[in-house]
């Protein structure tokens, strides 16, 4: 019997402003299968999340579809809750951060940190839109480019000659919301003060809460030095009004993070067996678990574990951190229908399919998982359907025709059962350590071990020798047994296929507890088949379904801020004229505001070699200057140093995405070395 602990789970909260697709549900998955297994476990364990319900973004989205921001992220919240239900993730309460609990805690940690000196503010200039009386992100900001002369092109960088500029050297700017010009306002912001938790991070990094992979990348940044982290924005803002502060709004970042606590303090308030405080308060002894994915490591390790010691809560007892999912070894493409939605996805295939082949593909290592959709089919066809379904189906004709439905007395298998019996220690360390893979490997060898047996002792030949009944009942009744015991181990990943098995055995619902047990002289119900084999044609139908689902979106969505907007590939070039630029790995030294500019950020980049660059980049409305420095990218070594208004850029960093805060650089995998060639 282990001793009862008290957990918390959280997984990131998915922004309100589009479907779930099935990168989501790596996270959503994996996070809702540890729950379950400690909740086997006899734990209190408690799983919350919430829609981030916040920003411009989503204000923005809401007006073009004639809402109100309120209405736009209850509709979404409504359709997470059936999704999420139907892949059988269970929450134990899906909230949103648009709520007054989030409101409360956000107003008082606030406070809390700037009463004890940890916030300041400081004047910067900002694009601002006269007709809204806004002020722009990058994705708003729209004009010709001043070099080439294309139209149609965002404030910081042009899509057609790759030229990237000030928004203020834009011709003909417009505000792409009302068609305005924009004009540059200072405006006064206030920031926390993360500075003053470097000592305290450098501890709490390297105190076993993270993996020390994810440790050693964010040593990177506290090496380089911390800088204070911008947490207000202007109105009209959709969010939460900062106290003492009219007019001004916490960014959607501040509050994402408290909604983990607003979601929890929510269902304390409706359950009398919580108590919000003794999770929470700095000295707890519960424990507290976030999943995430590796692009927010440093909202969640650096800024969160500093906002709570600065309130004086506790901090997470551990933070697992996943990687990206790729479909086919590449990235999910919408051209090619794997950009699939988590609705496509229910309308075609079994949710568990999904459940089973994350779980068979995760560690807890920051790895990416790859969806191979032919080692998809294969996997789920042999593992579930050939080896753990097949047992039971094998076992289960001959107990209700022979024996009236009724298992034997008699365990003619000791030592056989007690290796499946043994393993169960094995297989729980590997779920506690979000080893789930390994987990379904030992799964698996135990399944292979029981189906050899059985081939060995052949129930079919047995059933036709005569004199030979009760050797047949001890073996089919061994092998519903074994069966059993791999429904307890596959609980946690197949729900419900083991509520299905649990109908079949006519028993309560199974605890880890049950696998030290067996059924004897016990009566089941008739065998029903529990899983079905996975169809490639319903996978090439899901997979076709996609391209149609994305291009009707597109042709709903505003251009100016679709996530699925193709932007037109620029005039042919030939290979001598690609074989002139000089890709080069870079590492992000040291990144800064640059004083006057509204888009721009000043990167020092290592290209090896004792060589430095120095590059403007206009990425600063996607990414904050603290972010960047540690980070490798990919950079245009040999392009011509071009003199700029705030000095002298020397090179071009790489970036993708339609602009504002979707955009990314592009960043090489492990491994890669400051001055590294790019082939």
């Amino acid at each position: 019997m282990v001793d009862q602990r008290k957990i918390l789970v959280t997984s990131a909260l998915p922004y309100a402003n589009g479907p779930l697709h099935m990168g989501h549900l790596v996270e959503y998955i994996q996070t809702d299968i540890w729950s379950r297994f400690q909740k086997l476990r006899g734990h209190t364990c408690t799983y919350v999340c919430a829609d981030d319900a916040h920003g411009t973004a989503i204000s923005l989205h809401a007006e073009k579809q004639g809402m109100t921001p309120e209405e736009s992220v209850a509709l979404i919240n409504k359709e997470r809750i059936r999704d999420f239900g139907d892949f059988h993730i269970t929450f134990d309460n899906y909230h949103s951060t648009h709520s007054e609990e989030n409101r409360e805690l956000s107003q008082a940690i606030y406070k809390a940190l700037r009463d004890k000196g940890h916030i300041a503010t400081r004047s910067i200039t900002q694009a601002f839109d006269p007709e809204k009386q806004m002020f722009l992100a990058d994705r708003y900001i729209k004009g010709t480019c001043p070099k080439c002369g294309a139209e149609d092109q965002y404030g910081d960088n042009c899509e057609v000659c790759s030229a990237t500029y000030s928004p203020t050297d834009l011709k003909n700017p417009r505000s792409a919301i009302s068609g305005a010009t924009p004009v540059e306002k200072e405006s006064e912001h206030y920031f926390f003060k993360l500075t003053d938790f470097e000592e305290f991070l450098r501890d709490w990094t390297r105190s076993g809460t993270i993996r020390e992979e994810t440790a050693n990348k964010l040593a990177e940044w506290l090496d380089t030095g911390l800088q204070d982290w911008d947490i207000s924005r202007d109105a009209p803002y959709f969010g939460f009004e900062i106290p003492d502060a009219p007019g001004k709004y916490f960014y959607v970042w501040l509050d994402a993070p408290i909604g983990y606590m607003a979601a929890f303090k929510n269902l304390c308030d409706r359950r009398d067996d919580l108590n919000f405080d003794e999770y929470w308060k700095a000295d707890s002894d519960c424990e507290v678990h976030h999943f995430i994915g590796k692009d927010i490591v440093n909202f969640h390790c650096l800024f969160w574990p500093a906002m709570l010691t600065g309130a004086n809560y506790r901090t997470p007892t551990s933070v697992s951190v996943h990687g990206y999912l790729t479909v086919n070894g590449e990235k999910m493409s919408k051209s090619r229908g794997t950009f699939i939605t988590a609705r496509t996805y229910l309308d075609h295939l079994d949710p568990e399919y999904l459940r089973y082949y994350y779980a068979a593909k995760l560690s807890s290592r920051v790895d990416d998982l790859d969806l191979n959709t032919e080692d998809f089919i294969q996997r789920v066809n042999s593992d579930l359907v050939g080896k753990v379904v097949n047992i039971g189906s094998r076992c289960a004709g001959f107990i209700k025709k022979r024996f009236d439905s009724k298992l034997s007395s008699n365990n003619m298998i000791p030592e056989l059962t007690a290796t499946f019996q043994a393993a169960g220690d094995t297989i729980a360390e590997y779920y506690e350590n979000r080893e789930f893979g390994k987990a379904m490997r030992e799964i698996m060898a135990l399944a292979d071990k029981a189906n050899a047996w059985i081939d060995e002792v052949k129930p079919w030949v047995v059933a036709k020798e005569e004199g030979k009944d009760q050797e047949l009942h001890d073996i089919c009744s061994a092998g519903i047994n074994l069966f059993r015991l791999l429904m307890v181990y596959l609980k946690p990943v197949l729900p419900a296929m083991a509520e299905k098995a649990e109908a079949f055995l006519k028993v309560e619902p199974l605890t880890w507890a049950d696998n030290q047990s067996l059924l004897t002289n016990h009566e089941v119900n008739k065998f029903k088949p529990l899983m079905t084999r996975v169809e490639a044609d319903k996978v090439a139908a899901m997979i076709e379904a996609s391209k149609q689902v994305l291009e009707a979106m597109k042709q709903q969505q505003p251009a100016e801020e679709s996530w699925l907007t193709k932007e037109p590939i620029a005039d042919e070039i030939t290979f001598d004229d690609f074989a002139k630029v000089d890709l080069r790995i870079a590492k992000i030294a040291n990144a800064e505001h640059v004083e006057g500019a509204a888009k721009l950020l000043r990167l020092t980049l290592d290209i090896g070699g004792g060589q430095t660059r120095n590059v403007f980049a206009g990425i600063k409305s996607a990414y904050a200057p603290e972010a960047l420095i540690g980070k490798h990218t990919v950079m245009v070594a040999n392009l011509k140093p071009r003199k700029m208004k705030f000095g002298m850029s020397e090179g071009m960093v790489l970036a993708a995405g339609p602009g504002g805060e979707d955009l990314w650089i592009l960043e090489p995998h492990d491994g890669a070395e400051p001055g590294m060639r790019v082939m």
